[in-house]
């Protein structure tokens, strides 16, 4: 196995992980609580920038991998797109979290603090992000710069990173109002940024061991990211009808759009 192409994994998941860690820091120098206008811009911008990761990053490139293979190219990144959201499905359903714009849990009874399932609920859509930031460097540092190129994967992760600050910081504010101190706020939000890179290692050995796997899993990815988007993303963005959200996901999907086409 080329480890060297794992440890490329766990540099561009570090890149996107930071942003998360930004994110959580505000919680040393802002309220309890984040603006319920602000909130929706954070979480339609997010919102855009995964829909453009998920398509430009992942899908595209998915398609373009299977044209060799002895079978209809679309077929990858359908089954793999559909497993992704069935994935993320079953995961909501069987992991106790609580979503911070929520009145009450989801998932299983569970003795677990509210606070401990916030953290949660973040950690259920920073997979999906880690395995494509890993998936992408992964196959930048194999030289197949048909799919993606290193600038590419490299913009992948600035983009997940940038809408990682809003996230952070969206959790571990919430965390404070729950009556932790600044530093355990903090060291929560940004713990739940490390699925991220243990999501990049898993999907970067995959990729290594079975080369086959690698358009199955980046729309394996997309498909999860898409699901996050439509069940937790843009219903709090876009609750009572708020615009704010709609032109947060707006510009969060230019900025992807833009740095996927530019770099990639």
């Amino acid at each position: 196995m080329d480890i060297r192409l794992v440890l490329l994994s766990l540099i561009g998941t570090s890149i996107s992980l930071a942003g998360t860690i930004i994110g959580a820091a505000f919680s040393f120098f802002s309220g309890k609580q984040v603006k319920p206008k602000t909130q929706k811009l954070f979480l339609g911008f997010a919102s855009g920038v995964m829909i453009a990761s998920a398509v430009w990053s992942l899908l595209i490139p998915a398609t373009e991998y299977s044209r060799d293979l002895a079978m209809p190219y679309w077929l990858p990144a359908l089954v793999g797109f559909l497993l992704g959201a069935v994935f993320l499905f079953l995961m909501d359903k069987l992991l106790p979290h609580w979503h911070a714009q929520a009145n009450s849990p989801e998932g299983p009874k569970s003795k677990l603090g509210k606070s401990a399932k916030l953290v949660f609920a973040v950690t259920l859509h920073n997979f999906p992000e880690g395995l494509a930031v890993g998936l992408a460097f992964t196959l930048a540092g194999a030289g197949d710069s048909s799919t993606i190129t290193q600038s590419g994967a490299i913009a992948l992760a600035v983009g997940i990173a940038i809408q990682n600050i809003p996230e952070g910081a969206v959790i571990s504010m919430p965390l404070r109002n729950e009556g932790l101190s600044k530093t355990k706020s903090f060291l929560y939000g940004a713990a739940s940024g490390i699925a991220e890179p243990i999501a990049g290692v898993i999907g970067a050995v995959a990729a290594v061991i079975v080369v086959a796997i690698i358009p199955w899993a980046l729309a394996f990815a997309a498909g999860a990211m898409i699901y996050v988007v439509v069940d937790e993303l843009v219903p709090d963005a876009s609750s009572k009808h708020s615009d704010v959200g709609t032109l947060g996901a707006i510009a969060g999907f230019a900025l992807m759009m833009v740095l996927d086409m530019a770099l990639g």
